[in-house]
């Protein structure tokens, strides 16, 4: 099968190689997935790259890449037969395993490979995995958020674009913040009632002005910079809210305001969607779903690229180039 691998850590021009591998076999309680389409996370990147210093291998040879899209096209033993043919979604691929999702055929245990309506493209199905998973934990973890004051920052982002989807859709009042003109549209397309250019605007101002200048007008954040974007969020929280982060590069190792955040009895949640708990990702899962099913969940692809052109992928995803997801397109020379 066609794939591509990487045999130790580094940039991606150096390490990734794209060649012919032997096609996997399922096994036990496994699906083996013809692979239309793989899509590029930052842990992808992050991974191969060796983020924070690591560079052991946890295993000789790697295919990167957690999310993906395509058909079962075999089962191995204990998996019923009838799964043959069906579309999927896959998620998780890579995790504690070697091989994932760049390549022609990926095996995953079945339960990872989650039905994919057929009115939903291989490109928007690969698209959901990590980030979709992770949106809905921080926007649900806490409970329903009917009624309330949402904010998601880096509302054009992967997590973001889905997280304004599930707040909205279950009756919150969602702002998002942006960087620029490009992803506040990005940001209210995908259903934030207000999207704010965070290096034009004051943030706390403008969500204080839709709420009567209320200083503490915010019940739920769902956060992608902890560290850079905590004073902020502790001028805005309310008493016993939450915030759910899932990310802090710029400080990674952010101090805390503790007697402040003690006094609103607020929240902190750290959302990994890798060690998230079984009934956490079958509700994620559940959502993710019905709101393809019932159409109303949408997806932001900013590229499209043939597997060979990974490490240009990869590329665009650390440079944060794209507005949007990147995908690999794997339907070259299949029907």
């Amino acid at each position: 099968m066609r794939a591509v691998w990487y045999e130790r850590k580094g940039s991606a021009r150096e390490v990734l190689t794209v060649g012919e591998m032997p096609d996997p076999a399922p096994g036990a309680g496994e699906v083996r997935i013809a692979v239309r389409a793989s899509a590029v996370n930052p842990t992808d990147t992050k991974a191969r790259g060796g983020s924070r210093g690591n560079l052991v291998m946890p295993f000789p040879r790697i295919i990167p890449h957690q999310d993906g899209a395509g058909v079962i096209d075999a089962v191995g033993p204990g998996v019923p037969a009838s799964r043959i043919g069906e579309r999927v979604w896959v998620y998780e691929a890579q995790l504690q395993r070697p091989f994932g999702t760049a390549a022609a055929f990926a095996t995953v245990p079945a339960e990872k490979a989650i039905p994919l309506p057929e009115a939903v493209g291989f490109a928007e199905g690969a698209c959901l995995g990590v980030p979709a998973l992770t949106a809905h934990r921080c926007v649900h973890a806490d409970g329903s958020v009917a009624g309330q004051t949402v904010l998601v920052t880096g509302g054009s982002g992967a997590v973001g674009f889905y997280a304004i989807q599930f707040a909205r859709h279950d009756g919150a009042r969602v702002f998002a913040t942006v960087s620029n003109q490009a992803q506040r549209e990005i940001a209210l397309r995908a259903g934030a009632h207000v999207a704010i250019d965070r290096h034009r605007e004051s943030v706390p101002e403008v969500i204080r002005g839709h709420h009567g200048g209320r200083a503490r007008c915010v019940d739920r954040i769902v956060d992608v910079a902890f560290g850079a974007n905590f004073a902020v969020s502790l001028e805005l929280l309310r008493p016993r809210g939450v915030i759910a982060t899932y990310a802090s590069d710029a400080e990674p190792e952010p101090r805390i305001a503790f007697w402040p955040m003690l006094a609103l009895d607020a929240t902190v949640r750290f959302v990994l969607v890798y060690v998230m708990g079984r009934e956490a990702h079958e509700a994620a899962i559940a959502k993710t779903t019905a709101g393809l099913t019932d159409g109303w969940l949408r997806h932001n692809i900013a590229a499209v690229m043939p597997l060979e052109r990974i490490a240009e992928a990869h590329e665009a995803v650390e440079r944060r180039a794209v507005n949007g997801k990147v995908v690999l397109d794997l339907t070259a020379g299949r029907s």
